[in-house]
């Protein structure tokens, strides 16, 4: 497989997630990458999003399994049209994840074609930008799928990081409901906006803010929160009767869920109430696990230099296989601007996952 060709053709979909399109076309692609292959290749269909899933075997109880997705988040059209240039690829996908979604492809086909004695699978979403919710369909529709290793490449960034922990990913929504008035006499009214507000800074005295302007803290590990959606009012004239905010809560491991509801409970104001919309696991691996420690030796190996672990406060879909006691290996390439409009990635570091993965498996079949 011509690893960089594949990333070139990958990005030039346009699979911003809920282009069905778009998603069905690249999905034909990878499927017929391996016409003529002993792969087995199934595009499982959900009601949200199909789901690329690739295998060496007929069995669910898989060794080893790389977890990947191919949508994007929206981009201009010059950015589904990838540049190379000084070492680098600049368009959207390359960095999250497409260049690493077409590693996991490279490691299939040499996985066929040198006949490892491994049970591998490869599992491709198509809409991991906005929840994941065909991987969810997909775990369920195969609820006795087991790995003992997942290679987790969705965490883009910096190839010199092997990720060791990552955060718990909770969504809440605040509701405020108040009594509409004419805006000149408010005094007849309760205004649904100022008891979100209310409610806003009795949260910010648990979870502070934190911003690019203000000072950083030493020690990361921490909770956080994020305001990422408020509505609230109809027109300017009118005293809203209701209000609503989207919070984005990341948890450590020494979190949960239950006493976060604790302290939301205690900052509602008189007229507020929340819903937890969705709640996940942190995925947190053993930094001397065996197999970690080898795979870190040989990315060390074919790098050349010493590899840190690190913790990150981003999800990633590998919390379904480690709620089932999978060791995760999570590991991408270098680059910058995910989401953003110089978005690339280091052609040498994919070059290099996609080396170090092949070199892992090998091992790995030789146990």
């Amino acid at each position: 497989m011509d690893l960089l060709q594949t990333i070139v053709d990958l990005i030039r979909f346009r699979t911003e997630t809920g282009n069905a399109a778009e998603i069905a076309k690249a999905a034909e692609y990878i499927k017929h990458k391996f016409d003529g292959t002993a792969a087995k290749v199934e595009i499982f269909q959900t009601t949200a999003s199909p789901v690329i899933f690739l295998r060496n075997c007929d069995t669910l109880d898989f060794d080893v399994i790389i977890l990947g997705h191919i949508d994007v988040v929206p981009a201009t059209d010059e950015m589904f049209e990838p540049i190379i240039k000084d070492g680098k690829m600049y368009g959207r996908g390359t960095l999250d994840m497409k260049s690493f979604a077409a590693v996991a492809m490279n490691s299939m086909e040499y996985a066929v074609l040198h006949n490892l004695p491994l049970k591998f699978g490869v599992i491709l979403s198509t809409d991991e930008e906005k929840g994941s919710k065909s991987t969810e369909s997909f775990m369920e529709a195969y609820p006795q799928i087991s790995a003992k290793i997942v290679l987790d490449n969705d965490v883009g960034g910096d190839i010199t990081k092997i990720v060791s922990k990552c955060k718990n990913p909770v969504f809440v929504k605040i509701i405020a409901r108040g009594k509409e008035a004419h805006g000149s006499t408010p005094w007849d009214g309760i205004d649904a906006n100022e008891l979100l507000m209310h409610t806003w800074q009795n949260i910010r005295k648990i979870y502070p803010y934190y911003a690019a302007d203000l000072p950083q803290p030493t020690d990361k590990w921490f909770d956080t929160v994020h305001f990422a959606k408020i509505e609230g009012g109809q027109v300017s004239n009118i005293i809203s009767n209701y209000a609503e905010a989207l919070l984005d809560f990341r948890l450590t491991e020494n979190s949960s869920v239950e006493n976060l509801e604790k302290n939301l409970q205690k900052c509602m104001a008189d007229g507020v109430e929340y819903k937890i919309v969705s709640a996940s696991t942190p995925v947190v691996m053993d930094e001397n696990d065996p197999d970690i420690l080898n795979y870190k030796r040989f990315a060390e190996n074919i790098m050349g230099r010493q590899i840190e672990f690190e913790h990150i406060g981003g999800a990633t879909d590998s919390r379904a296989f480690a709620v089932r006691g999978s060791t995760v290996i999570m590991h991408s390439g270098s680059g910058d601007g995910m989401h953003a409009s110089g978005e690339y990635v280091e052609i040498e570091s994919v070059k290099q996952i996609a080396d170090i993965q092949i070199k892992f498996l090998e091992h790995l079949a030789k146990k």
